[in-house]
């Protein structure tokens, strides 16, 4: 089956690698349509190497005889239009975070729980979790199949990506900037402090538990996705690096599973490949991963403190995986299983 398919918010980065990623996996739809607010209605964006699509306005399109719509917006955006897509038949899947924790949206990465897609008609929308959560669950469903988890500490070094274009431009702006004497301050606007040659350990909004939204939201993400019984502490941070996420991982599981064990589990998982050896450059950091489909995963060692406990890291692309593969992956299998 062809689906016709508009993805909204084409010309900003993430709506752009849904393109990408549409195109160099040759995902069989008959029609593309290119939508994004009226400022940059008429303007091309590449899909592929060689073909240009026209833009067209989101708040003028007509979504009847669309079959998926991707909202690659801001939440406010998906908000509005997608009950308008829904309303017209279309199925929504959102990377906009507004649907994430909504109560009968099915919140999928589908290596770890595409089954949830079978309950996508309840409101006709299916929710792409945010980047770490994807990254972090690939990681998790594996060893927790095998030895049930019970705890997760994880720090998170995410790219500046993250914040979409305004975010990468004040890096960029900040760490020309050291360079000539200006002081980064006076071009502070996305992060509350320097990200230029520095870590921020703040990712959105404090809530009353000295938690930050983001923080809090991998947590819930996390016992969505892969189990409800998994207890999360998360501490995220913001790093000067443009695209690519690392996280430090230790886990507590219920039962003995040694790092060999744990290794081959993860060998084994789809939309993983271990890059483990205990020499210099024998891991991945985030500066290799943009453009990868894989999350890769490193330093897989045990970890003595705690009676069942492993520690590993792992990179992996959030514009890609951690966002627009992770999409098409959903509109594939609900082409593949569930539409009609």
């Amino acid at each position: 089956m062809e689906f016709r398919i508009a993805v909204a918010g084409a010309s900003g980065h993430i709506g752009h690698e849904v393109l990408n990623v549409l195109c160099e996996h040759e995902v069989p739809f008959s029609d593309v349509t290119a939508l994004a607010s009226s400022a940059s209605k008429g303007m091309e964006v590449s899909y592929g190497e060689d073909d240009l699509l026209k833009v067209h306005g989101l708040e003028a399109f007509d979504f009847k005889g669309t079959d998926v719509v991707f909202f690659a917006t801001d939440a406010k955006t998906a908000a509005k239009y997608a009950p308008k897509a829904t309303a017209a038949g279309c199925t929504v899947i959102d990377l906009s975070g507004q649907f994430h924790m909504e109560p009968g949206v099915p919140l999928v990465v589908p290596e770890v729980n595409g089954d949830s897609l079978a309950d996508y008609q309840k409101k006709h929308i299916v929710a792409n979790p945010r980047a770490v959560s994807i990254l972090l669950a690939l990681c998790l469903k594996p060893l927790h199949e095998a030895a049930v988890i019970k705890r997760v500490v994880v720090a998170t070094y995410q790219a500046a990506s993250a914040q979409g274009k305004a975010g990468m431009d004040e890096l960029f702006r900040q760490t020309r900037g050291v360079y000539v004497n200006e002081s980064p301050a006076d071009s502070k606007e996305v992060y509350p402090k320097q990200v230029a040659f520095n870590v921020i350990p703040q990712i959105d909004n404090f809530q009353d538990d000295g938690s930050t939204r983001e923080e809090w939201a991998l947590a819930a993400e996390i016992r969505k996705i892969v189990s409800p019984d998994i207890a999360v502490q998360a501490t995220c941070c913001t790093v000067p690096v443009f695209i690519g996420y690392g996280m430090a991982v230790t886990i507590e599981t219920e039962n003995p599973l040694s790092d060999k064990q744990a290794r081959d589990l993860l060998r084994q998982a789809p939309g993983l490949s271990v890059v483990d050896h205990r020499v210099e450059e024998g891991y991945v950091t985030p500066a290799e991963v943009p453009g990868e489909d894989p999350v890769f995963v490193s330093r897989i060692r045990r970890d003595p403190t705690v009676e069942n406990g492993l520690a590993f890291w792992c990179a992996g692309d959030n514009l890609r995986k951690g966002a627009a593969l992770n999409a098409v992956q959903i509109a594939l299998t609900l082409r593949d299983e569930y539409i009609d």
